[in-house]
């Protein structure tokens, strides 16, 4: 610990991405990447950007683009809020509605950020255990007193809700926010975005690194009332009012322009993943059913440590949780065609 830290800095325990070695050429499976490249007009719009124009700061506003996600979700403009990725906004939402003074709900197998952001923030936080079966409990989420989170569908687990059954949790907390986390839900979920006119309380996010493709630019977004992007603003604007460079907002309005290969990617990526859920069972495998772009995995006879290095052995990272309840799962990123060829014909060589 170094004399200089505050005692908060002391106390933190940071969130811990997924590995990005170099030190030969893997078959990423671990951190959630889209396999297929951006829209072509994504490319087209990032080389568009001017040159002389670097120099001056970006919008602010970040208008261009809250008009193109109304646009596409049939909402106003003052119902958007656009970020750094969806972390930055979870982390700006967590100071902006959670109190460190009311304890805050999430699940406690969930991703794990929602823990260090309530570090961070000082929140208190009444973890909600998920079933035997990795189901959320909703009645668990009644009435809390300081917020809810939930992730849907759920990471690391893949587990999805019917957004119509997030109405009940909606309703039984008028008076908090309800956060739902919607980073996989283009991969076959619903999204929640169509309560928004009814639950006032109701903040949705989403990104554009996984279904759009986008991760190296860096775009999240948070929809609901206006009240809360008002919320969400007063926070940004106290912290750093450039969150989105010229070449994120040019690529990110871009790629909303370009729905036809959204769907296209998108179903390619669902495709392989019934795919290699097949696989993966006849194999012996364990495997929770999925509306995101990985697969939850245990299996039966093989020890999940063991298996995630033998993969690695064999070029081919996936994610290892060392944590209570989880550590016989592996979470398995969906890839190309081949990719996940090549991950099954490990799978062979080391379960036999």
């Amino acid at each position: 610990m170094s004399k200089f830290w505050s005692e908060l800095t002391a106390s933190l325990t940071p969130y811990v991405p997924g590995e990005q070695p170099k030190d030969q050429k893997y078959i990423k499976l671990n951190t959630n990447e889209n396999p297929y490249p951006p829209s072509p007009s994504v490319v087209e719009a990032l080389k568009g950007v001017s040159h002389a124009d670097l120099r001056l700061y970006p919008d602010p506003t970040c208008e261009s683009l809250i008009h193109a996600i109304a646009d596409r979700y049939d909402l106003q403009a003052d119902q958007i809020f656009v970020g750094n990725g969806s972390d930055e906004i979870l982390a700006f939402a967590f100071a902006a509605f959670f109190s460190p003074n009311r304890a805050i709900r999430f699940a406690d197998i969930t991703y794990s950020f929602y823990q260090v952001y309530a570090q961070l923030y000082q929140v208190p936080v009444e973890r909600v255990p998920l079933d035997e079966a990795f189901n959320t409990p909703l009645e668990r989420f009644y009435y809390s007193e300081g917020g809810v989170v939930i992730a849907n569908p759920n990471a690391p687990t893949s587990k999805y809700i019917p957004v119509d059954e997030l109405r009940a949790v909606l309703e039984h907390n008028p008076d908090q926010v309800v956060i739902i986390d919607e980073a996989y839900i283009d991969f076959g979920g619903e999204s929640a975005v169509k309560l928004i006119s009814s639950y006032p309380n109701l903040l949705v996010v989403q990104t554009m690194s996984k279904s759009r493709s986008l991760a190296g630019l860096r775009i999240g977004y948070a929809m609901g009332n206006q009240e809360l992007i008002e919320g969400l603003n007063r926070i940004k604007n106290s912290f750093n009012s450039y969150t989105l460079d010229r070449l994120a907002l040019a690529g990110g309005v871009a790629s909303l322009q370009d729905e036809a290969y959204f769907e296209t990617t998108n179903a390619r990526v669902i495709q392989t993943r019934e795919w290699t859920t097949a696989q993966l069972r006849t194999l012996g495998f364990d495997v929770m059913d999925s509306k995101a772009n990985f697969v939850f995995i245990t299996h039966p006879n093989q020890d999940a440590s063991q298996l995630f290095q033998a993969l690695r052995h064999r070029g081919v990272l996936v994610r290892f949780f060392n944590q209570p309840r989880i550590d016989q799962f592996l979470r398995v990123s969906i890839g190309t065609d081949e990719e996940m060829q090549a991950f099954i014909q490990a799978l062979k060589e080391i379960v036999g």
